[in-house]
């Protein structure tokens, strides 16, 4: 996986939490950088740290599932995209609360990163190969930086969008998430196909 897939990989993963951030924007009576940021933080520090997971829990199946291994990321990536395309559909059943809590905030970041985890997992069937001459490992942990760094970013923008415009996004950023994790997904399997 090069550089431009693993960018609109990110973004792909991010648009749960960039839907969640407009939803806190939505109901912030005073939408400050600060309380972006605070936003930002959790989505994309949780963002980085379950693709790292799920790698790590993949390797140690890495060598009886090498001959699937293109399916395995196939089934993953239509698995989740899938599911965002399904809740982008559904009734909007968020409870717009303005709390950034750490508890609140714990409890979003990994229910907003349980994709990314399953994603970690087929890092190891699609390894990121970025940085030349760096075991695979480490382009792991620079493709996992690069999920933190652009869900940061959009959770910010996303608070910033909720205070404007409302929820009139949210459910196209979930629909386009999970498009592009469908499209990755069958870019994987065809590749391996042929």
């Amino acid at each position: 996986m090069g550089l431009l897939e693993l960018f609109v990989l990110a973004v792909g993963l991010a648009m749960d939490a960039f839907a969640v951030s407009v939803c806190k924007g939505l109901a912030m009576k005073n939408v400050s950088y600060s309380k972006a940021a605070v936003c930002g933080i959790w989505f994309g520090s949780f963002q980085a740290i379950m693709p790292l997971i799920g790698y790590f829990i993949g390797n140690n199946f890495a060598s009886y599932i090498v001959d699937i291994d293109h399916w395995i990321a196939f089934g993953l990536l239509v698995l989740i995209g899938g599911n965002m395309i399904k809740e982008s559909f559904g009734e909007d059943e968020d409870n717009y609360d303005d709390n950034l809590g750490i508890k609140i905030m714990f409890l979003m970041a990994v229910a907003t990163s349980i994709d990314a985890l399953a994603m970690g997992v087929t890092f190891v069937c699609v390894p990121i190969n970025i940085l030349s001459g760096v075991s695979s490992d480490w382009n792991t942990v620079f493709g996992a930086g690069v999920i933190g760094i652009i869900t940061f970013v959009l959770s910010c923008v996303g608070v910033k969008v909720g205070s404007i415009f409302g929820t009139k996004y949210k459910s196209k950023a979930e629909f386009a998430g999970g498009i592009v994790l469908i499209l990755i997904g069958v870019k994987i399997l065809a590749e391996q196909l042929m």
